[in-house]
């Protein structure tokens, strides 16, 4: 590494941008390369949802959204939490607001004005930004890229890689760099596909009729996990926030058992007795569907799921406890190209405290190219930013170290 060169930013999405702006505040010449014709594109597509950029809840269960990943996710996050996120985009001119689930959004609700305004403010830092400018490793301790015109060889004092996972490859993050890092020696877990859609085998009359249907207000559990939320029936099975907050579990337990079983609530604030008290009514002239409809409130959809599950009982607590507890078999995942978001990547005991590989100094790792996964709701975008202010951080101390 040379200390008179710039410091490289390879990938300029949100952790390489945040990491690039941390350095230039710091006063330090700053190069970032895109490979993409434009930067951000999976921050862009992210706004489509409303760009959820955090969530507001107790710091402890924010934490635990990271599973095993936590303790070396909640550092990160003691670095640049929610509220210094939501500081940052207001200092952008973004206002925010806290949503019904506690969920953090710019009211904008869109990614564009944030982005346009961050680039401004890397603009004025003095942030050089390259696109279509692919890095393909290093040629001794230069790095070389792959650009329109030609190959380009850089010197580096340091290095911060932020090149994304392997989900949406179509915008630019495909995992192409993980070879790159093995033959440095640096370990690695393969990828797989997080915060997906599952595979349920509906039968036809079902996908003919409700497929794009939301359900509302229901609760999924595998095992003792449980949590509360919205899905969306599909051609192909079952997605939305409820099925990815529960992701994980259900992609492990397809690739260990080769399917998993989920049970759906599709009354989650009643009790079995309440529900049993409310179906012994008596059902007088009514469709099974209108009986429902006007005992619980049930929409058609979850009638439909109802029958699918086989004969539906004709005792109250029979029916109220299926109601409760519907079995629902998943036979596989979505793959990487519809994920959200990807587990695998760099093993996270290859990188220090400050997210620099040990197996090369100098260059430093954030964003979805560590291993760690999280669900949607907030915490795939707080944890990216903060990786990138962390391994900012990394390299002004391992310069200052080196003087």
């Amino acid at each position: 590494m040379s200390s008179e060169a710039p410091i490289h930013v390879i990938g300029a999405g949100a952790a390489g941008l945040m990491a690039a702006e941390r350095l230039a505040q710091a006063g330090r010449c700053v190069v970032v390369h895109e490979r993409m014709p434009s930067v951000a594109r999976k921050f862009l597509m992210a706004g489509r949802g409303g760009l959820n950029l955090t969530h507001s809840e107790p710091p402890d269960r924010f934490q635990r959204r990271y599973a095993e990943a936590q303790g070396v996710v909640t550092p990160w996050l003691a670095r640049f939490t929610p509220a210094d996120l939501i500081t940052w985009a207001e200092g952008l001119g973004q206002e925010t607001f806290v949503g019904s689930s506690g969920r953090v959004f710019p009211k904008a609700l869109k990614a564009s004005p944030l982005l346009r305004a961050w680039l401004a403010r890397l603009n004025g830092l003095g942030v050089e930004v390259r696109t279509r400018s692919r890095w393909t490793g290093w040629r001794d301790q230069a790095l070389a890229f792959d650009t329109p015109d030609g190959e380009r060889i850089e010197p580096a004092s340091a290095v911060v890689l932020a090149l994304g996972g392997a989900s949406w490859p179509r915008l630019g993050s495909d995992g192409g760099w993980m070879n790159l890092l093995q033959a440095e020696g640096v370990a690695v877990a393969p990828f797989r596909p997080a915060n997906a859609g599952v595979d349920i085998a509906w039968s036809p009359p079902l996908i003919d009729r409700f497929a794009g249907s939301p359900l509302k207000g229901v609760a999924l559990s595998i095992g003792d996990q449980r949590v509360r939320g919205e899905a969306l029936l599909s051609a192909y099975g079952l997605e939305g926030g409820a099925v990815y907050a529960l992701f994980a579990p259900i992609r492990d337990a397809v690739e260990r058992d080769g399917r998993a079983v989920l049970h759906l609530d599709l009354r989650p604030d009643a009790s079995v007795q309440d529900l049993a008290r409310r179906l012994s009514r008596p059902r007088g002239k009514d469709s099974l569907s209108n009986w429902l409809r006007k005992a619980l409130g049930l929409v058609p959809v979850a009638v439909a799921l109802l029958r699918e599950a086989g004969d539906i009982p004709t005792e109250p607590e029979a029916l109220a406890a299926r109601l409760k507890t519907l079995p629902l078999t998943v036979t596989g995942v979505q793959g990487l190209e519809r994920a959200i978001s990807s587990a695998g990547g760099v093993r996270l005991d290859q990188v220090d405290a400050r997210l620099m590989l040990t197996a090369r100094p100098g260059v430093f790792i954030a964003g979805e190219m560590l291993d760690w996964e999280a669900p949607t709701g907030g915490y795939l975008l707080q944890a990216s930013f903060a990786s990138g202010v962390v391994a900012a951080e990394g390299v002004l101390a391992w310069l200052d170290a080196r003087g």
